[in-house]
């Protein structure tokens, strides 16, 4: 059975694993070390941050938590893509992108007569819904019908 190296009670195993003291307020305060935080993986997003111990002091020596993409020292000077997404081919292989065709302007659904009777009607002081049912078209085909009839039409 371990004991607690300033009072020498007895310690639970389970504490034994990891520490040589107890958790009475003086032993702690005599004992317990501050641990050393480095923040690694800094982004926008999240940041990481590892207790400094002689494990991680290895791995930030070696380099393991730059970032690639920033450093080519740590990816031998190859780029580094991230896991789950395809490789991309080289810059030579790359083809044009296809010539596109201008957009066609785009024609209303209705005609010009329809959208005269429109402007009429809005300007008897009906409202869309009784312009489009005489129409026999939609509240919203008809609201563009008087838009554009007003906007055609001198005030």
């Amino acid at each position: 059975m371990a004991h607690c190296v300033t009072c020498g009670s007895e310690l639970h195993p389970e504490r034994a694993e990891k520490y040589n003291y107890c958790t009475r307020r003086e032993c702690r305060e005599e004992n317990a070390r501050p641990l050393t935080i480095a923040a690694v993986a800094v982004n926008k997003a999240a940041d990481q941050y590892l207790v400094l111990n002689e494990q991680t002091r290895d791995d930030l020596a070696a380099g393991r938590y730059q970032d690639a993409r920033k450093s080519a020292s740590v990816t031998d000077g190859r780029p580094v893509r991230k896991p789950g997404t395809p490789p991309r081919r080289p810059a030579t292989a790359r083809r044009p992108p296809a010539a596109r065709k201008p957009p066609e302007p785009r024609r209303p659904a209705w005609t010009s007569a329809q959208e005269d009777l429109a402007g009429i009607y809005s300007a008897q002081g009906m409202r869309p819904d009784e312009i489009a049912e005489r129409l026999g078209v939609s509240r919203r085909t008809a609201t563009q019908m008087v838009l554009a009839a007003k906007s055609r039409l001198p005030r």
